[in-house]
């Protein structure tokens, strides 16, 4: 299911959601041009491998992963993917939260998704990169704040569909959570995603979201 867009208007210009979407593309712009080794290098470097946490000797970067894992992409679709929910969803919350509380938000998320990562998957070397878990957290967040809200939605090859955003995102939400209990049991059996990646990031925007309201924000 892709969303093309939700019936949601934004009050303000999201200067955060804008940004961060501008970050992440020009970041991975600037892997284009690395080489598959140089890519290979950023992401063991950057990207988030657990398996370096749990031994004696810590990861040359220190913990620095956790966060910079999530400015790196694998490919076009990873980033254009990651962003364009960013951007479809990110305007809103960030309306009701306030520019820097909105920006603490989803870096908070982000670091939940990547730990939560880590917990399932401690002795994983393969790097995990994306900006899915924090995006996922602005889902989470999504979901409670704007339930009545509806996602213009494409369900591939014919349907077009105007679903109520709780609809799309808790099937979304299931649909992580089926994947990412299939993996514990057999490795990539929904393929390699970081699924609980996701899990947590947006639990973890469900839970928190309300501490990063604005005063003035509406009853929902």
């Amino acid at each position: 299911m892709i969303p093309l867009r939700d019936s949601t208007p934004s009050n303000s210009f999201p200067l955060i959601t804008v940004s961060l979407v501008v970050i992440n593309l020009f970041i991975f712009w600037q892997e284009t041009f690395l080489g598959m080794q140089g890519i290979q290098e950023l992401f063991n470097l950057f990207g988030l491998v657990p398996a370096r946490y749990t031994g004696v000797q810590l990861a040359p970067a220190g913990y620095l992963p956790f966060l910079t894992s999530m400015f790196l992409h694998g490919n076009w679709m990873h980033v254009i993917g990651n962003m364009w929910i960013l951007w479809l969803f990110g305007d809103n919350v960030e309306d009701h939260m306030g520019k820097g509380r909105f920006l603490i938000f989803y870096i908070v998320c982000g670091l939940a998704a990547a730990l939560t990562h880590y917990y399932i998957n401690p002795t994983s070397p393969v790097p995990v990169v994306g900006a899915s878990g924090a995006v996922a957290g602005v889902m989470g967040a999504y979901f409670l704040m704007f339930k009545r809200a509806k996602i213009l939605t494409f369900i591939p090859p014919f349907f077009l569909l105007n679903l109520p955003a709780w609809i799309y995102l808790g099937f979304w939400a299931v649909s992580q959570l089926w994947c990412g209990a299939a993996s514990v049991f057999t490795a990539n059996a929904c393929g390699q995603i970081a699924f609980w990646a996701h899990i947590g990031g947006f639990i973890t925007g469900m839970v928190l979201h309300k501490f990063f309201l604005k005063a003035e924000t509406y009853s929902y």
